[in-house]
């Protein structure tokens, strides 16, 4: 691990002990849960419209360090951003914004939070090519 590493992990842990816009939205616009059985992580992201744009956004749930900071770290990239924005976003986006490697089993946790609010946006239950 380098340096940058060492400073970034120490960054997503201070965003598990301290996440940004952590909680619920009352009446949200649009709201969906899941959670990654294979790790026990369990996010639910609720958002409220301003127009086209995401105007709040607030997480809640449970799990690993990687899983909660991300969701933190989504939600701050989010806010703001219209829709069609947001549906653009991929998995390289958010781990690049993660700013730390991630093992293949972390992966999971890592993107979590951008699948919980991709479905959400779209409406869908399930996530293309995962069985239920």
């Amino acid at each position: 691990m380098s340096e940058y590493d060492d400073v970034q992990m120490e960054y997503i842990l201070e965003l598990y002990r301290n996440p940004r816009n952590k909680g619920t939205i009352e009446n949200p616009d649009i709201t969906h849960q899941e959670g990654n059985p294979s790790c026990g992580d369990e996010i639910r992201i609720d958002v409220k419209l301003d127009g086209d744009r995401i105007g709040e956004i607030k997480f809640s749930g449970k799990g690993c360090a990687i899983s909660q900071a991300a969701a933190s770290i989504l939600t701050e990239m989010v806010k703001g951003k219209t829709l069609e924005e947001v549906k653009k976003l991929t998995k390289e986006d958010m781990l690049k914004a993660i700013g730390v490697p991630l093992s293949p089993i972390r992966l999971k946790c890592g993107l979590l939070a951008l699948k919980v609010l991709k479905a959400g946006l779209y409406g869908i239950k399930g996530w293309p090519g995962e069985e239920e």
